[in-house]
């Protein structure tokens, strides 16, 4: 292996940095990907038929934006798009988003695919970083300008006469590997062509295409960028994470905290290469924080339920919050703890979560305290016992803890695996029997 062939990210010089001190108060703005860049990575990308029953599980998640198309791209998006809007499948209150290169024939089919929408956010796009620059598109800095401003004139004249609400969004695509001098200079030269106002803001997409930095060098890329856009306050900043890294959920809180009113992702991260930026895991950390995620998280089962069917993939056992073992502990040091903190919690009847091990309450996404605590040859006394006393209903004697303790570690080391609540519960009736 040759790591001297890669060079080090560059980062952000002369900053006077704001974001580190500062924290999340609120829940940015949401928006959903997965119909279009979580489907373009899918070995067998949606049907119709899915993406419309896809889109229904977002709505009812509370999705305000939605990604639904490519629409240039393939007969499936444009007639997905159509379908939407002709159908009325659409809540009134929710913008529905097409993304376009900035190539004129492609807009305008684009433009074609949204007629007669109420809501719509036109996401115009187009590389800008060095490498694709001079050697993609054979460019110079002004062309590659041209191209943006050019593409986002032409947007505006045809969509001028929509009778629905519009909004342009705009993304230097490379963002992440783009010089943040010219990302700047091209940004706002399309903001003087939409001229956004209070009443009509418009939205810029700022990328971490690839992840190619550390999430505290995109959020001073982001607050440099918040600092140097004209007409900021009449802008959403909106940031698009991946995950090559494996840190796009703390790159998106700190572009937040840098700024950022807007993310886009996808639920449990799919998408491109290591995945976008994984939703699911950003409102959770959110809604740990005392904070309303502005998404209904409490039936997330069966929307992973219905993700894994669709999509074929299936989410990892240990994914955050909501993996089949994320609120499970075999540890003997950790079950005692958690079942003191939540002996402790009952007791108190207490208004604010704070059990050891246990980031938030299961009950909070309907699930039980059957799997919070599972009996192997690691763990040790505190963890029968609160099996014992939950799914039995007896509290044993500390002493009585100590003994049968023993027990069920030679019967789990007996047996070389796990031990069922059910059969603890069994081997307890013989020990009573016999003592």
């Amino acid at each position: 292996m040759s790591f001297k062939k890669y060079k080090q990210y560059p980062i952000v010089q002369n900053i006077v940095r704001e974001w580190a001190d500062k924290q999340i108060t609120q829940a940015p703005i949401y928006c959903s990907v997965d119909l279009r860049d979580g489907n373009q990575a899918l070995i067998n990308p949606l049907t119709i038929e899915q993406k419309i029953e896809y889109f229904n599980w977002l709505v009812k998640m509370g999705f305000k934006n939605i990604e639904v198309s490519y629409p240039s791209a393939s007969d499936t998006d444009f007639n997905f798009t159509r379908k939407l809007i002709e159908e009325n499948l659409i809540p009134n209150d929710v913008f529905i988003q097409v993304l376009i290169p900035a190539k004129k024939e492609w807009i305008k089919k684009s433009v074609e695919a949204m007629k007669g929408v109420k809501k719509g956010i036109f996401h115009l796009y187009n590389p800008t970083n060095e490498f694709q620059k001079r050697v993609v598109f054979q460019k110079s800095d002004e062309e590659i300008i041209s191209m943006a401003v050019e593409g986002m004139k032409y947007l505006i004249e045809l969509t001028k006469d929509f009778e629905g609400e519009v909004i342009y969004e705009y993304t230097p695509e490379s963002f992440s590997q783009t010089d943040l001098e010219f990302a700047v200079k091209i940004c706002n030269e399309v903001i003087n062509v939409v001229k956004p106002t209070q009443k009509n803001k418009m939205i810029i997409n700022l990328p971490n295409t690839l992840e190619a930095c550390m999430p505290n060098i995109y959020a001073d890329r982001i607050e440099w960028m918040c600092k140097n856009l004209i007409n900021r306050e009449n802008l959403i900043v909106s940031v698009h994470p991946h995950n090559d890294r494996g840190t796009a959920v703390a790159s998106a809180e700190m572009a937040v905290l840098a700024g950022a009113n807007r993310v886009e992702g996808t639920l449990f991260g799919n998408g491109e290469r290591a995945g976008n930026l994984d939703l699911i895991t950003f409102a959770f950390n959110i809604y740990s924080q005392g904070i309303e995620p502005k998404l209904n998280l409490a039936f997330i089962d069966e929307v992973k339920e219905f993700f894994e069917k669709t999509t074929q993939i299936k989410t990892h056992i240990r994914h955050p919050y909501v993996g089949e073992m994320i609120f499970t502990a075999f540890s003997g040091g950790h079950q005692d703890a958690i079942k003191k903190g939540m002996d402790f919690y009952r007791a108190q009847n207490s208004k604010e979560w704070n059990v050891p091990y246990l980031p938030i309450d299961p009950k909070d996404i309907k699930r039980g305290y059957e799997n919070i605590i599972r009996v192997n040859s690691q763990s040790g006394k505190g963890g029968v016992s609160f099996i014992i006393s939950e799914f039995f209903e007896v509290t044993m004697p500390k002493s009585e803890e100590i003994e049968f303790g023993k027990v069920i570690k030679i019967a789990s080391d007996d047996k070389k695996q796990e031990l069922s609540k059910e059969e603890i519960i069994e081997l307890y009736k013989v020990y009573i029997e016999n003592n």
